[in-house]
């Protein structure tokens, strides 16, 4: 029988016992299903298409904001448009604005405190010069006509510097250092009128002849005009000096300010040509149309505007500079140079009327002679031939200046037409009134001082005080050419400052209407579409 125990063990055996299997044969089952192990090199090789993932969509922030069709497209570049002219209209009415404010101050502020500083800074010059003249004439019957016009001057001279002070002190409101400044000129004012009036009272009690001044009249002088000199004059010579640097200040900051104006302007101009540039590209893009009329004009007046607003604003900076820097530095130096001249004047009055300090007083008067027209290492003796020599390089070359003071100040800064030949006209006037100086002083060193006062005072043609006549007339001239040309700058550059930036806004206003304009046609055709 065969043998059933083997054949039962063997049909128990396990099935990798038996025969190898082919790749394609079945594997036996347990009794459970599993799932095929899959090897790492199976999975890379597996498609790319089953790993791609979906693209992103736009940040959350932008979901529902961007334009989705053409006419909501259109839409957002027409507000762009708008907002831009907006810009410009804006940056130019500001600007304008500015400029306008700035002239206002210039012109009704920091000139006339100016003006008023230098017109109380000749006056008070010219008052003690006047003190001193009616002094020196003593009693001299040939001279009552020169003392009669002498006090006639004075009491205009006071007069008008008391105008100027009322103007200082109603300027220097809110401002309390310059408060203190007019209240201590002004009280300074009061002490030296007391003085003078208490130094003529003298004069006329003592009674004596021209050049021979009574001693307690004298000192009565000599303080009230130390008082002048130490006092009053630096004083109203500090106002001129902070007005002036106020003014500059005001100039300054307003030009710097029309520089950063120029830039906003600009880049608002170009902002909005870019705006438009991409408004006709995009139309040109989407409705085959390579040229939209409207918002081509609309494109060249924008650019147009930035252009003249930008031209604009350098003009106003133009007038300022010619109104400050051309003009108002030379009407200020002049002035001053013109009050200087009747304070050397004045010196040669006092040097005459006090003889015990004459060489201290024409000390004084070289001092001013030097402000005038400083030219180095000369004296009183060598001054005329140095300045002869001067005079005659600058007509050879007018590069070669060989002197400065306020007439060197002058010459270095000659701008408008006619004025070289009026600075000129001045330096040789001023050569006669000189060398006129330098006779007095022979005249007063011989002992003939009457003689000495008479040509002092005298206006005949070929006298001192014709000579300084024609100085000043002379002096006058050149002030009035930088004058008119100040007026004429300031007044051009306050009249454009505002209406010329008007004017452009206008224009921006226009840009902002055809880009409107040139939008309907196109919107017209999406006429139910949001």
């Amino acid at each position: 029988m065969p043998d059933t125990t083997a054949t039962e063990q063997r049909l128990a055996a396990p099935s990798h016992a038996s025969a190898p299997m082919g790749p394609n044969s079945p594997r036996p089952s347990r009794g459970r299903h599993r799932e095929p192990r899959i090897s790492p090199d199976s999975r890379i090789r597996r498609p790319l298409r089953s790993i791609r993932r979906p693209r992103p969509g736009p940040p959350k922030l932008w979901r529902g904001h961007l334009p989705t069709t053409v006419p909501q497209w259109l839409r957002l570049l027409r507000g762009a448009t708008l907002g831009a002219s907006a810009l410009v209209v804006i940056a130019l009415v500001v600007t304008g604005l500015f400029a306008r404010s700035s002239w206002s101050d210039i012109r009704n502020h920091s000139a006339p405190q100016i003006t008023s500083a230098t017109g109380l800074y000749f006056t008070l010059n010219d008052m003690d010069a006047q003190l001193a003249n009616q002094l020196m004439f003593g009693t001299n019957p040939e001279l009552a006509d020169d003392r009669a016009t002498a006090a006639h001057v004075y009491n205009q001279r006071r007069s008008q510097a008391g105008v100027y002070l009322r103007d200082l002190s109603v300027a220097a409101q809110g401002d309390p250092v310059a408060e203190a400044s007019v209240a201590q000129a002004i009280a300074d004012f009061g002490s030296y009128e007391e003085g003078a009036s208490h130094a003529l009272l003298l004069g006329k009690q003592k009674g004596y002849a021209a050049g021979r001044t009574d001693p307690a009249t004298l000192a009565g002088y000599r303080s009230t005009t130390e008082l002048m000199r130490t006092r009053l004059l630096p004083e109203a010579d500090q106002l001129v000096t902070a007005n002036n640097i106020a003014f500059n200040t005001t100039y300054s900051t307003t030009t710097d300010n029309l520089s950063s104006a120029r830039i906003a302007v600009l880049a608002a101009g170009l902002l909005l040509v870019a705006v438009l540039l991409a408004l006709q590209l995009f139309l040109a893009l989407r409705f085959r149309r390579l040229v939209n009329p409207a918002l081509a004009a609309a494109v060249l007046i924008a650019f147009g505007v930035s252009i003249a607003a930008s031209v604009q604003i350098s003009d106003q900076q133009d007038h300022l500079h010619v109104a400050r820097r051309d003009a108002y530095d030379s009407v200020v130096a002049l002035t001053r140079a013109r009050a200087v001249a009747y304070d050397a004047n004045a010196d040669e009055s006092r040097y005459l009327l006090d003889q015990p300090n004459a060489a201290e007083h024409e000390q004084h008067f070289f001092e001013k002679t030097q402000q005038l027209m400083n030219l180095p290492g000369a004296t009183i003796h060598t001054y005329d031939a140095r300045a002869a020599t001067a005079m005659n390089a600058y007509r050879a070359d007018n590069g070669d200046l060989r002197f400065t003071g306020f007439f060197g100040d002058e010459f270095r800064n000659i701008t408008f037409r006619g004025e070289r030949a009026a600075a000129e006209e001045v330096v040789a006037r001023y050569q006669v009134y000189e060398k006129d100086d330098r006779k007095i002083r022979a005249l007063a060193a011989s002992g003939d001082v009457t003689a000495a006062i008479a040509y002092c005072v005298s206006y005949k043609p070929g006298d001192s005080n014709w000579a300084f006549g024609q100085l000043d007339t002379a002096l006058q001239k050149i002030i009035g050419i930088n004058t008119g040309a100040y007026e004429k700058a300031s007044s051009e550059g306050a009249g454009s400052a505002l209406s010329g930036a008007l004017g452009l806004a206008g224009g921006a206003v226009l840009v902002a209407a055809l880009a409107v304009v040139g939008l309907r046609r196109p919107l017209a055709e999406f006429p139910t579409t949001g």
